[in-house]
């Protein structure tokens, strides 16, 4: 999903589940800030790291 990513998306890292479902807050070039509700805001560099989509219907 990272090549389409703007700010009100609903997203999870994979990687990290842990950290539950983000808010993303801004886009600058690869670096996205996300405000996941069980770690806080992260900075979250897009490349070695892939957002997946929450499907607003499933939450």
């Amino acid at each position: 999903m990272n090549g389409e990513l703007f700010p009100g998306d609903r997203v999870i890292n994979p990687a990290r589940p842990d950290w539950g479902t983000g808010q993303v807050q801004s886009v600058v070039g690869n670096r996205v800030t996300v405000n996941f509700e069980h770690a806080g805001k992260m900075m979250v560099h897009i490349g070695p790291v892939t957002l997946e989509p929450v499907d607003r219907d499933a939450e």
